[in-house]
């Protein structure tokens, strides 16, 4: 199931009345959808060939801020125009908006007309040619962790964010009757997103109060970051229609659970599944080891993809179903990455590293990039790693940090090999960007501790 609106489609809708506008999106660092809402007609009559946005759109943090030390963007250059230039395969219905359509855009140099490098669909898209030229097709879902809050956005921002109620009052991990408190938006978001022509297969309570999770159906690893992208905005666009909230942070009170945004992978070729062997242990081929081998051995300088915040770090402790450690396991949700489909050729790696506030393209990207250098590299597989994985002090540990994985990003050969320095570059000043702008800030935290006692 994809995108369930073709350009022919569309003419006789807006001729109709039935779409009126169209949502022409890009996808930022941050993995947000940002452009333009054009009107039907005008999308029609040109727009759908290309519009313009500002560079700075790819040199910004979550508040929007203009940071400096960007080699694409500055005061200096002037802060010019990036082409967005629709992919009109991804066009589509948006049920939960009136009349709307959407569709995503690659983004363009206004004067070379070449791809812009660290745009985050590109760079997935770099990666995806480097697995066809070695005769693979890379594979990927996404499971989708977030919270519901009673009140909207707007209520918790004017109070500073402060008594924070998620929708439910328990943990309704896998329960049927407790999450019935949460289907006038949980109903509507899966069967939106159907309607939109993104595969959801199911939703459930997760394992904190007040935690959902939506998972999507496997598809090509492009797609799968747009289905990511277009059910984030979904999730908060659906709960903001019913007065609530959603929030996508891995780690909103330091007593609870974090989210998670797991990413399950497999390469096929044209004969079938890369990642199969009916005849070897646990019918992982020998391709399918080394590029496990290889996801082990860089996830250090992956991090900061998997982990983009200061409080992405926050959500790897010990028991709380968030890994700590570097290590694969049998079906073993302790470890850093768990197989999966043992025995059919649905046989998969699951990476367990990722928060909610991903942005897709960026992670998937990262683990192919590991995972084909494993593969180039013909890395052998340590055996799986049984039992408590957090208590293994033998084991390597996830950066710890930002400011930790930051550095190991800066100094990726591999990243610099597969990416170009441009890339690592250019992400290396986005996570330093987010660092310092933290470290500038006096949090409650200090305030409570050391106002009377310091």
């Amino acid at each position: 199931m994809t995108a369930n609106l073709d350009f022919e489609t569309l003419k006789a809708d807006a001729a109709t009345g039935a779409i009126d506008t169209v949502l022409v999106c890009l996808i930022d660092m941050q993995g947000r959808l940002m452009g333009k809402r054009f009107h039907v007609s005008n999308f029609i009559e040109s727009g759908f060939e290309e519009t313009h946005c500002c560079n700075y759109l790819l040199a910004t943090d979550l508040e929007m801020a203009t940071p400096d030390g960007y080699a694409a963007t500055s005061w200096e250059q002037g802060y010019g125009d990036y082409v967005m230039k629709p992919d009109l395969s991804t066009l589509r219905r948006v049920p939960w908006l009136e009349a709307t359509a959407l569709v995503l855009c690659d983004l363009i140099d206004h004067h070379t007309r070449k791809p812009v490098p660290h745009s985050p669909r590109q760079i997935l898209k770099a990666q995806i040619a480097r697995a066809e030229a070695m005769g693979f097709t890379p594979m990927m879902a996404t499971e989708l962790e977030f919270f519901l809050f009673e009140k909207s956005y707007d209520d918790y921002r004017k109070s500073g964010f402060r008594d924070l109620a998620p929708l439910a009052g328990y943990n309704a991990d896998y329960a049927m009757q407790l999450t019935t408190k949460e289907e006038h938006v949980m109903r509507p978001i899966r069967n939106h997103l159907v309607a939109a022509g993104v595969p959801v297969e199911n939703t459930k309570g997760e394992a904190e109060t007040g935690q959902e999770e939506l998972n999507i159906r496997y598809a090509d690893a492009l797609l799968a970051c747009d289905h990511h992208t277009i059910a984030k905005q979904a999730i908060k666009e659906i709960a903001m229609a019913h007065g609530h909230s959603a929030t996508f942070l891995p780690k909103w009170h330091h007593d609870k659970v974090g989210s998670a945004a797991h990413i399950h992978q497999s390469l096929m070729t044209k004969d079938g599944p890369a990642f199969h062997d009916a005849d070897a242990p646990l019918t992982m081929s020998d391709v399918m080891k080394s590029y496990v081998a290889g996801l082990l051995r860089y996830s250090p300088d992956i991090t900061v993809f998997l982990a983009p915040y200061v409080n992405s770090y926050k959500r790897f402790l010990p028991g709380t179903f968030a890994p700590t450690k570097i290590a694969w396991s049998n079906d073993n949700r302790t470890a850093g990455y768990r197989l999966v489909g043992e025995g059919t050729k649905g046989v998969r790696i699951e990476c367990r590293i990722p928060g909610s506030d991903i942005n897709p393209y960026l992670a998937c990207a990262a683990q192919l990039a590991a995972g084909l250098t494993g593969i180039e590299e013909g890395l052998t597989l340590d055996p799986p790693v049984n039992g408590d994985v957090y208590a293994m002090e033998e084991i390597p540990s996830i950066p710890h940090t930002l400011r930790d994985a930051t550095q190991t990003l800066r100094k990726s050969a591999m990243l610099r090999q597969v990416m170009g320095d441009w890339v690592v570059d250019h992400y290396t000043r986005a996570a330093e960007v987010e660092q310092e702008a933290f470290d500038a800030v006096v949090t409650d935290w200090e305030i409570a501790r050391g106002f009377e006692r310091v």
